[in-house]
């Protein structure tokens, strides 16, 4: 889309910042002025809009490197905690994902699995501080000769650990029925039979990608909110496909953009990076993350006051439609209708379970405006634009 006449710039921000005058909105407040003054008028007076998530983030990890052993050691396969990590990538550098649960879980071999610690946990327990178990084992080389290697680390004491997250942030996401005779067990949580329950992802108007639909302002090098730190966006995610149907108001009506997202493990804060067990489906990670959006123009400042009301999702049959890889939608639902507690669905009133935290959202977008307002936190211009 054409870009608009700009009304500042990053730099001009980030100079107010720095002065102490900056003008910073979360983006539900944005949301409040836009519908008392107009998206032109409120494009006037804010600068930056901050926004924020705090969900479940499957595809999440850490990369590791656990420092040079005396003799030394070229892992061939590592357990932290007893959860698999990749070696594939060098002698003391390790990869572990958010997914992976410990080797001897018995996984839904009783239905439906617990999967009480994976990799998600062994990430939480780093960043509380607590020590983790670590083995190695190796075939042992002429420069690598040791063969095992076993000891209690913390993160103080690795060389290197970055949480580095291939797909999170997701631009709109699916709400989940069953319309199946039985309750099924699935990545958006427990999903009772004939539509007992309607579940749902992002925090509406607070979500960081439905507040810049276009990727006007979020790119490759943004400095973001990740965990509880400074992180930056280093690229679109694995599943990234903006090419979706667009409501209006220009906002994506499926899930669309996706963030590869990376942060420095051991500056972060094990209140936003919780490891989670979903029952019967498998354990991940659950991440905050907020975007600062500067209101460069008024389209911008439109798109930042877009509410719940306005932003719509489809319903999908996990209990058949999704399974078997042809998620048709059944209909068309607002946030503002999700977070109600119910919806219309057939003719019956449907109980809607929120997967995100919309408190959690709150509150990270809270973070994000008072760093942004005590000049704790400058923006960035993206080196690269994301695919649009």
């Amino acid at each position: 889309m054409a870009e608009k006449e700009s009304l500042r710039t990053v730099e001009e921000i980030n100079k107010r910042i720095s002065s102490g005058d900056v003008v910073v909105l979360r983006a539900d407040e944005m949301v409040r002025l836009v519908k008392e003054i107009g998206h032109k008028k409120a494009a006037k007076e804010v600068d930056v809009v901050t926004t924020g998530t705090f969900s479940t983030m499957c595809s999440s990890g850490a990369f590791i490197n656990f420092g040079h052993t005396k003799p030394t050691t070229k892992a061939h396969r590592v357990w932290l905690n007893n959860v698999p990590a990749y070696a594939g990538l060098a002698a003391v550098d390790i990869y572990i994902g958010a997914t992976e649960p410990q080797e001897d879980d018995p996984l839904n071999r009783v239905h439906p699995g617990l999967f009480k610690y994976g990799g998600g946990h062994v990430i939480e327990d780093l960043v509380a501080g607590r020590r983790v178990h670590l083995r190695a084992i190796a075939y042992g080389t002429d420069c690598y000769p040791n063969k095992e290697v076993s000891k209690k680390v913390t993160l103080k004491e690795l060389p290197y650990a970055k949480l580095l997250n291939p797909r999170n942030c997701y631009q709109n996401y699916n709400c989940a029925i069953n319309l199946g005779e039985r309750t099924i067990y699935t990545y958006m949580g427990v999903l009772k039979p004939h539509a007992g329950n309607a579940n749902y992802a992002t925090s509406g108007e607070l979500s960081p990608l439905l507040k810049d639909p276009y990727f006007m302002t979020i790119g490759l090098g943004t400095r973001i909110f990740l965990g509880g730190a400074r992180g930056y966006v280093i690229g679109p995610g694995t599943q990234h496909n903006p090419n979706v149907p667009r409501g209006e108001n220009g906002v994506p009506l499926r899930p669309a953009g996706t963030l590869m997202v990376m942060g420095d493990l051991k500056e972060m804060d094990p209140r936003w990076v919780v490891g989670v067990s979903i029952l019967g489906y498998g354990c991940s990670l659950a991440v905050g993350i907020g975007i600062p959006i500067p209101i460069l123009n008024e389209e911008i400042a439109r798109f930042c006051g877009i509410s719940d009301e306005e932003i719509f999702t489809q319903i999908i049959d996990y209990g058949s439609d999704y399974p078997s890889g042809e998620p048709k939608s059944l209909g068309r639902v607002s946030y503002a209708e999700l977070k109600s507690g119910t919806i219309r669905f057939n003719g019956q009133e449907v109980p809607t379970v929120p997967i995100s935290s919309y408190v959690r959202a709150v509150e990270v977008a809270e973070i994000l405006k008072q760093w942004i307002q005590k000049g704790e936190f400058f923006l960035t211009n993206f080196v690269e634009r994301l695919p649009v």
